[in-house]
């Protein structure tokens, strides 16, 4: 068990999310970056579905109540347990009664606190995810606040002095430390509506993420887009990626939160490889797409799985040793 001693406002449990209700009006949910969350998972040997708190705003402290192995993904932060530094993107344990806490990050937006096991809150539509819109999932449908308790597992076997190389480094920086990042995106379903200035000028354009943004979507400011003539468009169904450009002419990137439809033109759409990118991204940061086919779409996710199975691998060597050396059991003396 964890109990929560500082938080503030957005700070919720999520897990990968709640596919196959879309039909009947519930958005998927889940974590904005799922690459950060496959990580935390895979390093404690998790199981993929397992849920993790998921922040976005800090610092966030919490006590653990039982000894419990944990590791903090998605950002580049200040991480104290009991006053010693402990790494990002690598595992440790903490013992009854330790403190972790987690300070602005220096990099990346979101981090993810993922716990040896994951949180046990209850499965809602077959997700633990919260659904903030709807008032359910996670902790009852909200933001975490002080005071709050999640049951965990406890820890059996200690695990640490391994961890993984961010995926940043691996496959791309996404923002640590740029003022501009660039997303592949393939072009929509009513690409052609808009005029060939505005065409042109997306791709061109260096739009920046507007204090108006969250985890339903992130609005970006530039030169507004035109279409070639006004068209009323029916409501269509809704995935993260989609880049919709409402009357005002400023694109929105559809994610975690998103309507289950909408009907506004769709001009582009981020390939699933780029979105824990744009995760990543802070509020001010500029973004460029880059035009892409979906070919290169699909393939740009195997350099993402490959990085996972090596580091699935590693951390299954790394675990196996540490229950079989002495001492590695909870509570045994060294």
């Amino acid at each position: 068990m964890i109990t929560i001693l500082e938080t503030a406002p957005l700070n919720t449990v999520q897990d990968p999310g709640r596919p196959g209700y879309r039909n009947l009006g519930v958005g998927s949910s889940g974590v904005m970056d799922p690459l950060a969350l496959q990580i935390g998972n895979t390093l404690l040997g998790n199981e993929p579905d397992a849920a993790c708190i998921e922040l976005q705003t800090y610092p966030f402290v919490i006590r653990f109540e039982t000894p419990t192995n944990f590791a903090v993904t998605g950002i580049t932060a200040p991480l104290e347990l009991d006053g010693e530094p402990v790494l990002s993107w690598s595992v440790a344990t903490a013992q009854a009664g330790q403190v972790l806490r987690i300070g602005i990050p220096s990099a990346g937006a979101r981090g993810y606190v993922c716990l040896g096991g994951g949180i046990q809150v209850p499965v809602v539509l077959g997700s633990r995810s919260t659904q903030l819109r709807g008032g359910f999932g996670g902790l009852d449908g909200r933001f975490l606040e002080t005071g709050d308790t999640l049951e965990t597992h406890p820890a059996t076997t200690i695990l640490s002095g391994y961890g993984a190389v961010s995926p940043s480094a691996v496959l791309g920086s996404a923002s640590a430390g740029e003022k501009t990042i660039t997303l592949r995106a393939i072009p929509g379903t009513d690409y052609l509506r808009f005029d060939e200035e505005s065409r042109k000028r997306f791709w061109e354009e260096a739009w920046r993420i507007t204090p108006q943004s969250n985890r339903v979507g992130y609005r970006l400011s530039g030169a507004p887009l035109s279409l070639q003539k006004r068209v009323e468009l029916r409501s269509y169904g809704i995935i993260p990626g989609i880049v919709q450009v409402p009357p005002a002419g400023e694109p929105i990137v559809q994610l975690a939160d998103a309507n289950t439809a909408g009907g506004y033109p769709r001009i582009a759409t981020v390939i699933e490889a780029d979105l824990w990118r744009l995760a990543q991204a802070r509020i001010g940061t500029r973004i460029r797409f880059q035009d892409v086919d979906h070919q290169t779409g699909i393939a740009a996710m195997q350099p993402i799985r490959a990085y996972l199975d090596d580091l699935r691998m590693m951390a299954t060597l790394y675990r196996q040793s540490a229950q079989s050396r002495n001492g590695s059991r909870i509570g045994s003396k060294a």
